[in-house]
């Protein structure tokens, strides 16, 4: 009988005697499905009673600020990947919008994205990770329930995130961040404003980055191919606006240290433009860009 190939490491996860990226189960996690559940509900009753474009706009501007500036500059490209340096008080502030996206706090963030990560990058891996197992269960899956792996792997997560006070106050507190942000909202429009702006703001906002993690490794275009690993990601041309350049997730598994996921000025990235702007003024430096990195074919998908 053949032997299993050997589990491979990430940086900040190693496999240990007996791990799988395999075995495992989904169970029911109440404090996630229900609050996803209250803030779906919240936000219908806001668009239902209180429609406004003024909320509409507020509601607007903070998704852009939270999924752009927070979610994807600050919380993906920065304090995870490291894909660029900015000043202690700006990465704070970024990943503090970060938080109010009402996914998961700093570390939580860290222990989604990291396991996911180093399963999908095993010969094969549970479905969970793999978002294979259709439309509707995924999203029922991704939405309200959590992986448990039999036999998981060690995960390390830097001592400057998990030993850091902002940090650990954070983690402590994500969900009731968004009450500072809620009064402020009343008072700028009352009940309507905090519907719209909590409620809705937080649902579609997880909904979209579960849309797009489901298509982003289920189909689309793959320039990097890699066949050797449990699922690869998929570029995806048409949501890079509105996703702000996290749809061209085949370019970040090919290089997921770079600060710029767009590739091409055809491949809208406004996280890397927000990026571009920090550097501009010197609030960032030491970008990492595909150009600096190693792989064989990147020339011919640059021309």
């Amino acid at each position: 009988m053949d032997a299993k190939p050997a589990l491979k490491s990430t940086d900040r996860v190693t496999p240990v005697p007996g791990s799988s990226a395999v075995a495992g189960r989904v169970i029911w996690a109440p404090a996630k499905s229900l609050w996803f559940s209250a803030m779906a509900f919240a936000g219908g009753i806001g668009v239902i009673l209180y429609p406004s474009w003024q909320a509409a706009g507020v509601t607007l501007v903070l998704m852009l600020l939270t999924l752009c500036l927070g979610h994807s500059v600050g919380m993906h490209r920065l304090l995870i990947h490291r894909s660029f340096a900015a000043p202690r008080w700006l990465e704070y502030t970024l990943v503090y919008l970060g938080t109010l996206v009402g996914m998961a706090g700093p570390v939580g963030m860290f222990r989604i994205h990291e396991i996911r990560d180093w399963q999908q990058q095993q010969p094969d891996c549970h479905s969970f990770a793999k978002h294979d197992v259709g439309f509707w269960c995924d999203a029922l899956w991704q939405m309200h329930c959590e992986q448990v792996l039999d036999h998981p792997p060690k995960l390390h997560i830097e001592a400057h995130v998990t030993e850091d006070p902002f940090y650990q106050w954070l983690e402590a507190t994500w969900r009731w961040q968004q009450l500072p942000l809620a009064i402020a909202l009343y008072a700028m429009g009352g009940v309507g404003f905090v519907l719209w702006g909590i409620g809705l703001r937080i649902a579609v906002s997880l909904a979209g980055h579960w849309v797009t993690v489901h298509f982003a490794h289920t189909r689309g275009d793959r320039p990097f191919v890699d066949d050797g690993i449990a699922v690869d990601g998929r570029n995806l041309p048409a949501l890079g606006l509105v996703t702000f350049g996290e749809a061209f997730h085949n370019n970040h598994h090919a290089f997921p240290r770079s600060a710029r996921m767009g590739h091409t000025a055809r491949q809208l990235d406004p996280g890397w433009w927000v990026i571009r702007g920090l550097s501009w003024i010197g609030l960032a430096w030491n970008i990492q860009t595909p150009d600096g990195l190693e792989t064989p074919n990147l020339q011919e998908v640059l021309q």
